[in-house]
């Protein structure tokens, strides 16, 4: 049977099934059944500084409420200051203590001073990795990306400098070029590159005149951009590339293993298909291992990717140019 043990960010993991960031890796009792279940790692939920900020606002609001009906009811009560990450950090050291797979804490910040004290923080609980999320949303017409990718790199360096576990970082596809950005991460000693984070987006509802912010699962044809990015950058960059968004099921594994990804994120699926689908994921993708005669992961591991594929080009053209250059197959493929 083949050994699906696979590295990633430094770290040994029994195999490329990485549970991510979400609500399920947020209790004791679901990062248990993660683990039982044949995970490779967790991504515990994600520290966000902008939650804390809203929650020691909103105490402060609070406490102050009442102040100016009497000059005495500000004096007769301790002082209160809201304990900033602690909870989350408790919880931290919990999930640490709790599981004996590889945890990796995950980070979302918007000052660059909270992103090295949360970050120090994490890493002084245990963890054995770090995630850093970076997104930036375009507010203001006069920033350019330039800048906005700048600042990122300003972040990684300061955080580097500050803890010595190994720091994965998580984007959005939103760059002008993601290789590039991908490749100056990587010279700055970026362990590994997760590819690509899903966040909310606005809607609005026109019968009730609301907006709002649904959550959506991705489907499978949204592993097809984690994809086309890991065989562009396999043997390109030395960081690990870590495929998200659309990984359901163990032939999806299989894929980004040939593509170049060494693991894989997933979360929808576990919602969908719960939790013990991991074994099975994991089982199937031993089962495809052992139908292709691969022995060890390094063995499928980016043998389709961009630089070793015979039809590299596939990376890097866009969907109506094979239309255009074979439009009677294009259509034979499309009613098939």
């Amino acid at each position: 049977m083949a050994d699906l043990q696979t590295r990633y960010l430094g770290l040994t993991l029994k195999n490329p099934v990485i549970a991510g960031a979400s609500d399920l890796t947020a209790s004791l009792d679901s990062i248990k059944r993660i683990e039982e279940a044949g995970a490779g790692a967790i991504v515990l939920k994600s520290l966000f500084e902008e939650q804390i900020q809203l929650e020691r606002f909103k105490l402060s609001e609070d406490l102050s409420r009442d102040e100016a009906l009497n000059a005495e009811m500000v004096t007769i009560f301790p002082k209160l200051e809201h304990g900033g990450a602690k909870e989350h950090l408790m919880w931290v050291r919990k999930a640490k203590t709790a599981v004996k797979v590889p945890v990796i804490a995950s980070l979302n910040c918007v000052n660059r001073a909270t992103w090295v004290e949360y970050a120090k923080a994490l890493a002084d609980e245990g963890v054995d990795a770090l995630e850093l999320n970076f997104f930036a949303t375009p507010r203001d017409s006069e920033v350019s990306g330039a800048r906005v990718e700048e600042e990122q790199l300003e972040v990684v360096r300061a955080v580097k400098a500050a803890v010595t576990v190994p720091l994965a970082v998580k984007l959005s596809l939103f760059y002008s070029n993601p290789l590039n950005f991908i490749s100056r991460l990587d010279r700055e000693g970026v362990a590994g590159i997760v590819l690509f984070n899903r966040f909310f987006q606005p809607d609005i509802d026109p019968e009730t005149a609301s907006i709002g912010m649904p959550f959506n699962f991705s489907v499978q044809a949204d592993s097809r951009l984690p994809l086309r990015f890991a065989g562009l950058l396999h043997g390109r960059i030395k960081a690990d590339v870590c495929a998200s968004s659309g990984i359901m099921s163990g032939t999806d594994v299989a894929r980004m293993l040939l593509a170049g990804a060494p693991a894989v994120q997933v979360v929808t699926t576990l919602y969908r298909n719960k939790v013990a689908s991991i074994a099975k994921i994991a089982a199937d993708l031993g089962a495809w291992m052992d139908r292709m005669g691969h022995k060890r992961i390094a063995d499928a591991l980016g043998t389709l990717s961009a630089k070793n594929a015979k039809d590299s080009w596939a990376y890097t053209r866009a969907q109506y140019a094979k239309m255009l250059l074979s439009p009677k197959k294009f259509m034979e493929e499309v009613r098939a």
